[in-house]
């Protein structure tokens, strides 16, 4: 476990650059020979400690898990009040605000995490609910290949997983992944998961449609969606099944155990 740091300069010229304080980053070892790294993101007002606790118990043992904490910040949606958050949010939705500046803290934090894997490695991003979202940005910037700010994206995504979530900064995504053949190709290649309940009450279930459907009509052919009937805002064991079973066949980890 440790905390780190990180500066970033956002997009504006005359951006000041400021520093932003990460919680504690929780690891899970892989059990067996190590073929992937997944950084896994919690939702808004929680920490990586709790999703530590329940990775470590799934049925992947040639995975590592990083579970980082976000940074206390300000939230619009509580009024401003401060809680972890990987961005700040006003609305939980393709259609609210962007918070440039904190996605692309944080989707710079993630690929440090990812920056010093090994290089026969395969390297995937993960999330809950704000955690997705991220997740999702961090999607956009390795098909473009850049940040939003124009600085190059150094991570090969294999996989990103999203768990009732929503996509932020959808209405630039189609620009970005027509903006070049490598670009519309890396978008096309990149396995996504995405999963949402229908009863949930925090980000709606239409929310989660619209963004796979975005995603898809920007480019994002390999990509799955699944719905569970009544499921809330939260996890269940059928949901992180399906997780299991879609990351040992789209990292082919089948027969990896040793």
């Amino acid at each position: 476990m440790y905390r780190g740091g990180s500066s970033y300069a956002s997009g504006s010229r005359s951006a000041t650059r400021r520093h932003v304080d990460y919680g504690r980053t929780y690891v899970v070892r892989p059990k067996g020979r190590h073929r992937a790294t997944i950084v896994w993101l919690h939702g808004l007002g929680d920490n990586g400690a709790s999703w530590y606790q329940l990775l470590e118990t799934l049925p992947l043992p040639n995975i590592k898990w990083i579970c980082p904490t976000a940074p206390t910040r300000p939230v619009a949606l509580f009024g401003g009040f401060p809680c972890t958050a990987w961005f700040d949010v006003a609305d939980p939705s393709q259609d609210g605000p962007d918070d440039a500046d904190g996605l692309e803290a944080s989707a710079a934090h993630i690929a440090n995490l990812l920056s010093s894997e090994p290089a026969d490695v395969k390297l995937g991003i993960g999330g809950f609910s704000m955690g997705a979202a991220t997740a999702l940005y961090s999607a956009s910037c390795f098909a473009h290949g850049r940040y939003g700010n124009g600085g190059r994206y150094p991570i090969n995504l294999s996989a990103v997983v999203g768990l009732s979530g929503w996509l932020p900064c959808s209405r630039s995504l189609k620009t970005k992944v027509e903006s070049s053949q490598e670009a519309a190709r890396r978008a096309a290649s990149l396995p996504l998961l995405l999963c949402h309940g229908t009863g949930d009450g925090v980000v709606p279930y239409k929310q989660g449609e619209r963004s796979a459907e975005t995603l898809r009509m920007s480019g994002f052919r390999n990509l799955t969606f699944k719905a569970y009937n009544g499921l809330e805002h939260y996890t269940i064991p059928e949901e992180m099944d399906a997780v299991s079973k879609w990351l040992t066949a789209r990292l082919r980890l089948d027969g990896s155990r040793a």
